[in-house]
């Protein structure tokens, strides 16, 4: 039998369902740890999420009050007026808890909480779940979306 590629060895077909699912019911991403540098990781990220029809809003408590990428940058995840679907999370794997808790004091519950290359907590995850809201960690959006082959999503209409 032939090897599979580096890239096929990691690929779940349970794990892929989640993802597809997720990022196709997501339009709205609270991007935490985002950066107003364009050469960090968050950075670009949220360019691309937002090139793909994404809205996506910056949370980092230095920035708060700024714009960036067309929105204003909230200090947490509290501050955000709106329903998010996606909490998409740009800190350390120690950080994640304390994010995962955040986020689950938002009503309406997200769809998933994304933990970004790297970046996992298991015990976050599982209270999480427990809560029905779905966890991605250790991936990222920007890699995963053209590898699974998701188009951009429509956006609403502006009134």
């Amino acid at each position: 039998m032939a090897r599979l590629s580096l890239a096929e060895d990691f690929v779940d077909p349970d794990t892929d369902r989640l993802i597809r699912d997720v990022l196709t019911r997501t339009r709205t991403i609270a991007l935490v740890g985002f950066s107003s540098r364009p050469d960090r990781p968050s950075h670009g990220v949220a360019s691309f999420l937002r090139s793909r029809g994404f809205r996506v809003i910056p949370v980092n408590p230095g920035l708060a009050g700024q714009e960036h990428l067309g929105e204003k940058v909230r200090a947490s995840l509290g501050e955000i007026p709106d329903p998010v679907d996606l909490v998409d999370v740009f800190r350390r794997s120690e950080e994640l808890g304390r994010v995962v808790d955040e986020a689950l004091a938002l009503d309406p519950l997200p769809i998933a909480i994304w933990a970004q290359l790297g970046v996992r907590d298991d015990a976050a995850a599982a209270r999480a779940r427990a809560r029905g809201v779905a966890v991605i960690q250790d991936r990222c959006p920007a890699i995963e979306i053209p590898r699974l082959g998701l188009p951009p999503i429509a956006r609403p209409p502006v009134a």
